[in-house]
This record gives structure tokens, C-alpha cells and sequence, in this order.
């Protein structure tokens, strides 16, 4: 005398319809912070200065071509974030003199001024007047 019980479950024999959409949205949440957080290194220079302070500053947009000259405290030159002197950025210079680039010089607040003014007279020189000094915003 045995009973056989069959038990029967409704889920077994249904499609699912909907696609849960949790792990997908987690995944892009992430994706999305990782993205901020990256974006905001890559805007910063690659070179560490301590960039002086202004009272009024202005967000500088990104041009076609913009090209970033670095100067260290102690008078190193960098043109797009690569080791230069001040022959070798002179020769860039006047090589992009047609292109009319926008130039942006970050300098140090130590870096003694002479450096600045041979940028700016290189500049000068291959009459390239699309120049911008970046600060940081003063907080006070």
C-alpha cells in the first residue's frame, strides 16, 4: 500500500518574462563613480607645483589644441607634461606659431620669475597671444 504523492510546483513550468535589472544597475553605478573619480585626476597636471592664487579666476575650455607649459620651482621646463629646456620649447613653439595654439603656463609660486618671463617672451617672439596663466582659486 503505497501512496505515490506527486507534488507539483506552478514554477516549474513558467517562463520568466522579466529580466532583473539590480546587478545591472550596481555594475553601472560602479562603473560610473570609478569614472569620476578618474576624471577628476586626469584634468590636474601630471607635474606637482604649488600653483599661485588669484582673486578672480575663470575656468580656462579646452581648445582644439592646447598646449601646457610646466615650470618646477627650481626652473625645470616641461612642455606637455614631457622634460624640456627652454631651446627645445622654442623650437615647438615656433613649429605651432601657424596653428595659433592656446598656451597655458603653470608655475610653481617658488619659481623664480625670470622662467616665467622667458616663456612669455617666447610667446612674444612667435606671436602667439591665445595665453593663459593658471592659478588655483583663492579660498579666503
Amino acid at each position: 500500500m503505497s501512496q505515490k504523492i506527486m507534488q507539483h510546483n506552478s514554477f516549474d513550468n513558467q517562463e520568466i518574462t522579466e529580466i532583473n535589472m539590480t546587478p545591472f544597475v550596481d555594475i553601472v553605478l560602479v562603473i560610473l563613480i570609478i569614472f569620476m573619480v578618474t576624471a577628476t585626476f586626469v584634468s590636474q597636471g601630471k607635474i606637482p607645483l604649488t600653483l599661485p592664487q588669484a582673486q578672480n579666476t575663470q575656468n580656462q575650455e579646452e581648445k582644439e589644441k592646447t598646449i601646457t607649459i610646466s615650470l618646477t620651482k627650481d626652473g625645470t621646463f616641461y612642455f606637455d607634461e614631457k622634460l624640456a629646456t627652454l631651446a627645445d620649447i622654442q623650437l615647438q613653439l615656433q613649429t605651432l606659431k601657424d596653428k595659433n595654439p592656446q598656451i597655458i603656463l603653470r608655475s610653481d609660486s617658488q619659481t623664480p620669475f625670470e622662467y616665467v618671463v622667458q616663456i612669455i617672451d617666447t610667446c612674444k617672439k612667435y606671436n602667439l597671444t591665445s595665453f593663459a596663466i593658471q592659478t588655483d582659486k583663492n579660498t579666503n
